[in-house]
């Protein structure tokens, strides 16, 4: 596992960053690299990671709305724990729901003006430091970011 997660950690690879299907995460915990599916329509928000049964460590879903608003998310139909991380139409973290329970269907709240939400394995975004105020960076995030493409 620590080598799993090694490889997801980086210094700073430009070569990889900004790529449709990749999302990098920078904040006072240093870097992280997720390699991600994105669900940037409503059918594939309503599927998002729903039956799957098992997921790579450093792999997840990049939720894109068209403009911020209210996040609310459930696990209906989701079988894996999930971190869910709300960020703002620039990037920014506001908010990181931890261990989101598999088949809950107990709505969980990410915030007010979210247009971004990465899930990721339950307890990695803990394990790995990701916090409020962390910033994503991904190409659906510009012209606004708070960590543009190619930074």
């Amino acid at each position: 596992m620590a080598v799993v997660l090694a490889a997801g950690l980086t210094a700073g690879a430009a070569t990889a960053q900004c790529a449709p299907g990749t999302v990098t995460l920078r904040g006072d915990f240093g870097q992280a690299r997720f390699a991600v599916d994105v669900a940037d329509d409503p059918a594939e928000r309503a599927q998002g990671l729903m039956h799957v049964e098992q997921m790579p460590t450093m792999k997840g879903m990049l939720f894109v709305y068209d403009a911020p608003q209210t996040a609310s998310f459930w696990m209906r139909n989701t079988l894996i724990p999930l971190d869910m991380i709300f960020a703002r139409a620039d990037g920014t973290v506001q908010n990181v729901h931890a261990n989101a329970v598999p088949l809950d269907e107990t709505p969980i709240l990410g915030g007010d003006d979210i247009q971004y939400v990465l899930e990721i394995n339950g307890g990695l975004a803990a394990r790995l430091g990701i916090a409020p105020g962390a910033v994503l960076q991904h190409p659906s995030i510009d012209p606004n970011a708070a960590l543009p493409c190619g930074s």
